[in-house]
């Protein structure tokens, strides 16, 4: 099975000159706690809950720092034909809950969670991913540390 068919594919975007309460505002609207940041036709970032928390609200920034400014943008991903076992491991490696999904042509086609892995394949291999993010390890970064990085131009899309 691959990962596009069981990715979310109604994505939200945000741009790196939106606020990042406005960006929280929106996770909340969607239940989501990642949005892609898109800058004209190209996919420069993620946003998280925990990039807001951590590097905003923990560091004293204000509701009305930019997105830019706490966004992480060394993006890890994979493409929506990758086999779901691999994505997972990278997960896993990656030490990430949530992945884009890109087409070949390197446009964003959805987003991929743990539970988007578990409710297609029950508890193997999503568990294996919770427990290899649940280690403790030297360094985390809300996206990881291994796998693709992105390269621009991507041009970002929804379904």
């Amino acid at each position: 099975m691959n990962i596009g068919d069981v990715m979310t594919r109604d994505v939200r975007l945000t741009s790196p000159q939106q606020s990042i309460h406005k960006a929280a505002r929106t996770m909340a609207d969607i239940g989501s706690g990642i949005l892609p940041v898109r800058e004209n036709d190209r996919l420069v970032g993620i946003i998280t809950d925990r990039d807001i928390a951590i590097r905003a609200v923990a560091a004293g920034k204000g509701p009305d720092t930019a997105v830019r400014d706490v966004m992480t943008e060394d993006i890890r991903y994979c493409f929506e034909d990758d086999d779901i076992g691999d994505v997972a491991a990278s997960m896993a490696k990656l030490k990430v809950r949530r992945l884009p999904v890109l087409s070949r042509d390197k446009r964003l086609v959805g987003i991929v969670s743990i539970g988007d892995i578990a409710v297609a394949t029950g508890p193997e291999p999503a568990g294996a991913v919770v427990e290899a993010i649940s280690r403790p390890s030297q360094q985390r970064s809300a996206t990881g540390n291994q796998a693709r990085r992105l390269e621009p131009p991507l041009s970002p899309r929804t379904r």
